[in-house]
């Protein structure tokens, strides 16, 4: 069995398209700056970042929430964030009893208080699990924020999100990898605007 040696064209291919579409995405710095500046006075005011996805999105939303309770560039104290996605008791046992559309949902509906804000990661815009957390969001007074690719999906369509960053592309990787960007932006601006 043979196998094709990686060639070194498509790697400089990758690379110049994740380029290019962060040169689109610096069309969004303004809305980027929005996002970081809400989720700032949320946690000035005491609340907490919730944010949730499905598969690169649930790690993308783990990092982001790392980066604030840990530590991303500078020492300071921790900030209120937490990932959705990471009981797997609690996943799996709404999963079972509610289903799978209900599992950030039902987290929120016992988590979530008025001025947290709610982020939902989706790269297609239309994952149902996050647009019912996202209503739920809403319900309950959260600033809703959300990052998705190029039309933004139902995210968009159905006007969910105060902040709705749609990553300039249709393909999942540049995507995802736009979102991490943005993820990286806001904690890097949160460090410096509530720890200077």
């Amino acid at each position: 069995m043979s196998s094709t040696p990686l060639d070194g064209e498509f790697v400089a291919a990758g690379i110049r398209g994740s380029i290019e579409t962060k040169e689109a995405l610096l069309a969004q710095a303004p809305l980027i700056a929005e996002m970081a500046d809400a989720v700032a006075q949320a946690l000035r005011a005491g609340g907490s970042l919730l944010a949730f996805g499905n598969g690169g999105s649930a790690a993308d939303a783990q990092h982001i929430a790392a980066e604030l309770s840990g530590r991303f560039e500078i020492e300071r104290p921790a900030m209120a964030a937490e990932a959705l996605t990471v009981n797997s008791s609690a996943i799996t046992a709404i999963g079972n009893d509610y289903g799978y559309d209900q599992i950030f949902r039902r987290q929120l509906e016992g988590r979530a208080r008025r001025g947290d804000v709610a982020l939902g990661i989706s790269t297609s815009g239309n994952s149902r699990n996050v647009i019912l957390a996202l209503e739920l969001a809403r319900e309950k007074g959260c600033i809703t924020l959300g990052m998705t690719g190029e039309g933004g999906g139902e995210m968009a369509q159905r006007n969910l999100c105060d902040h709705l960053l749609m990553a300039p592309s249709r393909n999942t990787a540049r995507i995802q990898e736009c979102h991490i960007l943005v993820g990286h932006l806001i904690c890097g601006w949160l460090e410096r605007a509530l720890h200077g």
